[in-house]
């Protein structure tokens, strides 16, 4: 059940609900949110970090997808009133990328929380543009203390 009542697009909003900031920005709007997933959007400018020859590059599809995984985390904290914790990925395996997505794209990726212990997440991520999958994964995030 979408635990979100509406699309958050708004990039003050976005930036109360992850530690990052500009230029690392990797995140356009939160689009679903629920226990256990938590969907984002990213839309691909020139001036999105690691674009290159009109192509996000491989870094920026595995930072946005990170991102999406603090979106997550965020999200929860912002609900409850709490602040954004810092995190860092602690382990990305299974990473398979199809496609590089080029600027006007907007990517679409879902996280899938598979386990959530004392304040590490371990996730597995696809990344969609235009429904074709261009991008799996399978993250470790841990939180700051």
């Amino acid at each position: 059940m979408n635990l979100l009542k509406s699309k958050i697009a708004d990039k003050e909003t976005l930036l109360k609900l992850i530690p990052q900031r500009d230029p690392i920005v990797m995140i356009s709007a939160l689009t679903s949110y629920t226990e256990n997933a938590v969907v984002s959007e990213l839309e691909i400018s020139n001036e999105t970090l690691f674009v290159k020859e009109e192509e996000l590059k491989e870094p920026g599809l595995i930072e946005h997808m990170a991102q999406t995984v603090a979106l997550y985390t965020g999200y929860h904290f912002y609900i409850n009133n709490m602040q954004a914790p810092e995190g860092y990925i602690g382990a990305i395996k299974g990473v398979e990328i199809n496609k590089l997505p080029k600027v006007g794209d907007t990517l679409v990726t879902e996280v899938n929380i598979l386990q959530e212990i004392m304040g590490v997440t371990l996730v597995k991520g696809v990344t969609r543009l235009n429904d074709e999958v261009i991008m799996t994964a399978q993250m470790k995030t841990v939180l700051k203390k």
